[in-house]
């Protein structure tokens, strides 16, 4: 059971949280029906996320036990078969489209989980050997789960927001890169051949920047004192920074479930951002 639970990735079901940002920053929060909507939204996606996961592992399982770390995962390790593997994948798939017809989810939902699918998939079969289309994939599964936010409650998120999760998406995908290619020499994935440290660094700089600056314009046109946020978001940015640039691979969930200031950061700033927006 706990290999089974493994193949899931449970850790990396904290990206989903990006689903509540609508609702939280709306100051709607609150509401009953729409707090039970995203709720649904969370569990679709995470179920959808689990299930692309599986589908990646189940192909790249041979290359998987040549890697020196990807070799310990549930299928590559053999604590899980790939039929038993499978069968977890139908129950996934059961489950997100239970919910999804449950709650009778609007077309643009059916859209936003549709092309997270579609684009990992595609990802999955070579997509991700191709330079900056590979990163651009990983920055799109960041923005579909706020757009599907968006489209279960029916309420439009700020321009701002959508940059600033883009940009900052953008940052941690090249970070992600630069972190391979260091820990790997250039022999792990196919498309590592294609960067360089100094490409992936100038480039990581620019999208820090520009997630900065959008959040900071975003809090400022938001009001309810959301722009004292913006020295906290700063520390949360150059911690993450201070850690990626160690011994890590770069892997957004790992990053930050290693660090336990850059944990603590995060729960201050949504504890402050609550306050601001609710009391």
């Amino acid at each position: 059971m706990r290999d089974l639970i493994r193949l899931l990735r449970p850790k990396h079901c904290v990206k989903n949280i990006l689903v509540l940002l609508p609702l939280v920053f709306s100051g709607r929060l609150l509401e009953p029906f729409l707090l039970g909507r995203t709720a649904c939204a969370f569990v679709a996606f995470c179920a959808l996320a689990s299930l692309v996961y599986i589908v990646n592992d189940i192909r790249d399982v041979e290359r998987d036990r040549q890697h020196p770390t990807k070799c310990r995962r549930p299928i590559a390790s053999g604590a899980v078969s790939v039929k038993q593997a499978q069968g977890v994948a139908v129950a996934l798939a059961a489950v997100l489209l239970g919910l999804a017809l449950w709650c009778r989810f609007s077309w643009e939902s059916w859209l936003c989980l549709g092309t997270y699918f579609v684009l990992n998939l595609g990802y999955s079969l070579g997509l991700k050997n191709v330079p900056i289309l590979d990163i651009a994939i990983l920055v799109s599964g960041f923005l579909l789960r706020v757009l599907l936010g968006s489209a279960v409650t029916g309420i439009a998120a700020s321009g701002w927001l959508y940059l600033t999760v883009t940009s900052l998406s953008f940052y941690m995908g090249l970070s992600k890169r630069r972190g391979e290619l260091r820990t790997s020499g250039g022999t792990g994935r196919q498309v590592l051949q294609y960067y360089n440290p100094e490409f992936l660094t100038q480039n990581m700089q620019m999208c820090l920047t520009l997630a900065v600056v959008f959040y900071s314009l975003w809090s400022v046109d938001r009001g309810e004192g959301l722009m004292w946020t913006v020295p906290l978001v700063m520390c949360i940015c150059l911690r993450y920074s201070m850690v990626v640039e160690g011994d890590s691979d770069g892997d957004p969930v790992e990053v930050v479930f290693r660090d336990k200031v850059l944990m603590l950061l995060a729960v201050v700033f949504a504890a402050v951002t609550l306050t601001l927006l609710y009391l």
